[in-house]
């Protein structure tokens, strides 16, 4: 009894500093983000990318723009991300815990959390990529919002479409089941946790990717768009009726692509 107890005080402790840890972190890049955001209205200068964003200039940007233009997005997926996948990382955290009970969790929870990470990496860097293409093309407002009605629609509706495909559910389905990923994916040493981490990443990738799409539409730095995307990231993996909530809003998202184009 006397044993159970303990456990099961270390595992309340663990959460709690793990989800202070997850909280500290989002907040961080949160503070940052909205920090860039302000400052590129009043003064049309983007801090983290260095970019002038303000007046008619669409001139293409040049090859060292990317650098910068990455780090904003890669920021803008911790702020994002961390936040919804807090569910896996407590369950991962707890599982080590039990597995080695005289061993501290925390590093292998980093070491997943790293490895979840390191997917969206690789996402921002291929959204800066599209970025820098889309305004190099004028398709781009100096202020990272979408100057074409077809370019907005067109994202619009693949988003929509998305929410409805076998993909979107199978990536949906593995983000609201942290358990049983854990018990049928389960790998050993730290190793394995950045494996399962960067594995949970691909999954989440999969299934939110499409929503990223849609800070083109409406601004890459537009903070209320980003806060309204991440919300419904999180309400999409933790509400009971999540994957119901993902396909009514799909058919928003069609109605509303289809709409600026009859417009």
């Amino acid at each position: 009894m006397n044993s159970s107890l303990s456990l099961e005080s270390v595992l309340k402790r663990d959460r709690a500093i793990v989800l202070a840890g997850l909280a500290g972190l989002a907040a961080v890049a949160w503070i940052y983000m909205i920090y860039e955001a302000r400052a590129m209205v009043n003064t049309g200068v983007c801090q983290c990318a260095g970019l002038k964003m303000s007046g008619p200039d669409m001139e293409p940007w040049s090859a060292t723009t990317l650098l910068p233009l990455f780090l904003m997005w890669s920021e803008m997926m911790v702020a994002m991300m961390v936040p919804s996948a807090a569910p896996m990382i407590l369950t991962f955290a707890t599982v080590n815990r039990k597995r080695r009970e005289q061993e501290r969790p925390y590093v292998p929870t980093g070491i997943f959390l790293l490895g979840y990470l390191a997917v969206w990496t690789v996402f921002s860097a291929l959204a800066a990529i599209a970025q820098w293409a889309l305004h190099g093309t004028a398709l781009l407002s100096p202020m990272m919002e979408s100057t074409s009605p077809v370019l907005g629609g067109v994202i619009l509706i693949a988003a929509g479409v998305f929410q409805w495909t076998p993909l979107k559910n199978a990536c949906l389905t593995h983000c609201q089941s942290p358990l049983s990923f854990l018990m049928t994916d389960w790998c050993e040493g730290r190793a394995g946790a950045f494996l399962m981490g960067f594995k949970h990443g691909a999954y989440c990738t999969g299934c939110c990717w499409f929503l990223m799409a849609l800070l083109f539409v409406a601004g890459v730095m537009n903070m209320w768009w980003v806060a309204i995307i991440s919300v419904f990231v999180l309400l999409e993996k933790v509400a009971p009726k999540g994957l119901w909530l993902g396909q009514a809003a799909g058919l928003l998202l069609t109605c509303w692509g289809l709409w600026i184009f009859l417009r």
